[in-house]
């Protein structure tokens, strides 16, 4: 079917309390793995690019091939920009058939946040696209995102309402704990789940949880089997993640755990196979372990069955 706008998947899932997973993608093998999973899921999808992805692959070529797997697919694809930065890129997705765009202001104050915020949903709503906000800022690293842990800030759900309020956007993402990266937390996982719960009080759009990753321990230990160095690595607990949801995230964010997922399947495959020199074989192999591992998230999400 034809690309859908993340607005539509986002309002189902807020409406009867499951959370839908935005899957980033950097090639051709991660979105044909998001896309089988999904579709053997029965599970709506949204298939989010970064600036980084964009760089290194090309919007052209990586808006087409969702438009094309969107096409071929039986359940609802969304295709979205990631923490957009900049205005020409987010100009340049909108022309290229995003259906979604997040525009990342949250390093600004709060009040330009609000007027560069604005100035995309005119934009985008003018021609049916949803856009994502970020109020608060998530501390690690990934792509073009860099924060550090004192400059990190928890959302606070007064400015969230007034933030909506203001600009119109379609889906919040809130800073409660969780962190960019493979190393999300140096102690004990904890999620703000009551602070979740006061924004959901105040605003009735969707919730998006960014820095959601797992890390999890059997691709960590798979990865490192083979020669990966990931020693403290730590994500986000399933029961977190469930709690999350309940308390009102409607959109969960994943890109560290497919990253880990196909690295454990090339060091796995090269490494019992070192005479083969053939990448559809090697990279077929970390197709398959992204897509069992996007299979665990749908469910985890309760986003399955739902088509």
């Amino acid at each position: 079917m034809p690309l859908v706008t993340m607005k539509e998947i986002l309002d189902e899932a807020s409406s009867k309390g499951y959370g839908v997973g935005a899957f980033n993608i950097n090639n051709l093998e991660f979105l044909q793995a998001i896309i089988e999973a999904a579709e053997e899921e029965k599970s709506p999808v949204i298939i989010a690019v970064s600036e980084g992805a964009m760089k290194y692959a090309g919007i052209e070529f990586l808006s087409s091939m969702v438009r094309l797997a969107a096409e071929k697919a039986s359940i609802p694809v969304a295709l979205h920009v990631d923490h957009g930065k900049h205005w020409e890129v987010i100009v340049s997705a909108i022309r290229n058939g995003f259906t979604s765009v997040m525009i990342d202001a949250s390093d600004k104050p709060f009040d330009e946040n609000v007027a560069i915020t604005s100035k995309v949903v005119d934009l985008a709503h003018a021609i049916g696209v949803t856009v994502e906000a970020e109020i608060g800022r998530l501390k690690g690293i990934e792509d073009i995102v860099k924060v550090s842990e004192k400059e990190a800030i928890l959302t606070d759900p007064e400015e969230a309402k007034e933030f909506v309020d203001r600009t119109g956007v379609d889906a919040l993402a809130v800073a409660v704990g969780t962190s960019h990266g493979a190393y999300k937390f140096k102690g004990e996982p904890k999620l703000d789940i009551e602070r979740i719960k006061k924004i959901r009080d105040l605003i009735k759009i969707p919730l998006v949880l960014h820095g959601a990753s797992g890390v999890l321990p059997d691709i960590v230990e798979l990865a490192e089997k083979y020669g990966a160095k990931l020693g403290g690595a730590k994500g986000v607990p399933d029961d977190q993640i469930v709690e999350a949801i309940k308390a009102g995230i409607s959109k969960i964010n994943i890109d560290t755990d497919l990253r880990l997922s196909f690295l454990a399947g090339v060091r796995k495959f090269l490494t019992e196979h070192p005479e083969v020199f053939d990448p559809r074989k090697y990279l077929g192999e970390g197709k398959e372990i992204v897509k069992e591992t996007v299979k665990r998230k749908i469910r985890l999400f309760g986003s399955n069955n739902r088509v």
